[in-house]
């Protein structure tokens, strides 16, 4: 009876019962969004997409889906700060984390020419981000800024995805797709079911995640930057860690590029544009500065200069692996009260 009465007192811990939520909702947000970018991925080829903007378009992008509802109804529901931290922390992941394991997998080379024009326009695209926040804030305007930015992207993306039929992303995305025919009244159901549960893992991955950090002491930004970002980059991951152990090299960096230009200019731009917020200096000189160091060392690494072949091998991966752990390490350490 006595060990009875102790379990009932340890399930109805709130703490215990905000980690399950933020499980779940991690859980079924990497289901649903995988779902999502596969059905969405074939009613676009039936409307006779090119593999290659598919790719680019509904892959790259798409697998950011997680992370644009929760910034979304994070800033809706008044949690700034977890939407932006989601939404940046997601960059710092998708460079750091998943790039690094990918190429400790196996070393990518990056033969798309997409891609090489696509490195230098996200460094771009994040050093007008750390500008936009050198007031030391993010309003409506600044996030208006980012979408008509978001908009050109996708103009540009189509457009080279339309003009260069047998880029080795675009064979690539083609395989891919050819393994996963699916009927289109299956196709529009996973996407309509899919979408549902995004909205409902999403709401409940962001109250999971507001009550662990003011349980903890941290900051929603932090907590943002640290388990949410994780949590939604999740399908980013395992879509990258199965196409190095594949060779599908250009796949692998492919959905981190989309991802973080998708997650830079329309998550924050979003985000921003439904509540403006103002930041703390951490988050530009750490935080930012972090996420612009590490973009660079990719557009370094992934561009290729001097006959250097555009190559992300394991050393450089290992290094990216480690920085991100120190990242981590620092960022809890100094916001946990």
């Amino acid at each position: 009876m006595t060990y009875l009465f102790f379990m009932q007192g340890k399930a109805s811990n709130p703490m215990i019962m905000n980690l399950i939520f933020l499980a779940t909702g991690i859980a079924l947000l990497v289901w649903s969004a995988d779902r999502f970018v596969e059905g969405s991925a074939t009613v676009a080829k039936r409307a006779g997409m090119s593999p290659l903007v598919i790719g680019m378009v509904i892959v790259g992008f798409g697998t950011s889906t997680p992370e644009l509802i929760v910034s979304v109804l994070a800033s809706a529901e008044g949690n700034p700060g977890i939407a932006l931290g989601n939404a940046y922390g997601s960059n710092i992941a998708n460079i750091a984390l998943i790039l690094g394991i990918a190429s400790l997998i196996r070393p990518l080379t990056v033969r798309s020419s997409i891609l090489k024009k696509e490195l230098p326009i996200l460094t771009v695209i994040t050093m007008l981000s750390v500008l936009l926040m050198l007031d030391r804030k993010l309003g409506r305007t600044d996030g208006i800024v980012l979408l008509v930015a978001f908009c050109i992207l996708m103009w540009w993306t189509i457009r080279e995805g339309r003009g260069h039929v047998t880029d080795p992303l675009g064979e690539q995305f083609a395989q891919e797709s050819e393994a996963r025919r699916m009927g289109l009244g299956k196709a529009i159901f996973r996407i309509v079911l899919s979408l549902a549960i995004l909205i409902a893992s999403s709401r409940l991955l962001v109250y999971a995640a507001v009550s662990i950090a003011t349980a903890l002491g941290m900051s929603d930004m932090v907590i943002g930057l640290t388990v949410v970002a994780v949590g939604t980059s999740l399908p980013e991951l395992a879509s990258s860690i199965i196409a190095a152990h594949k060779g599908e090299h250009d796949i692998a960096l492919g959905n981190v590029l989309g991802s973080n230009l998708f997650n830079t200019l329309a998550v924050a731009g979003l985000a921003t544009t439904i509540r403006p917020t103002a930041l703390e200096d951490a988050m530009l000189y750490r935080d930012m500065s972090f996420m612009g160091l590490l973009t660079i060392s990719l557009f370094i690494f992934g561009y290729g200069f001097r006959g250097r072949k555009g190559r992300l091998n394991r050393f450089e991966g290992a290094f990216l692996l480690i920085a991100y752990f120190i990242y981590t390490f620092i960022l809890i350490r100094s916001t946990i009260r």
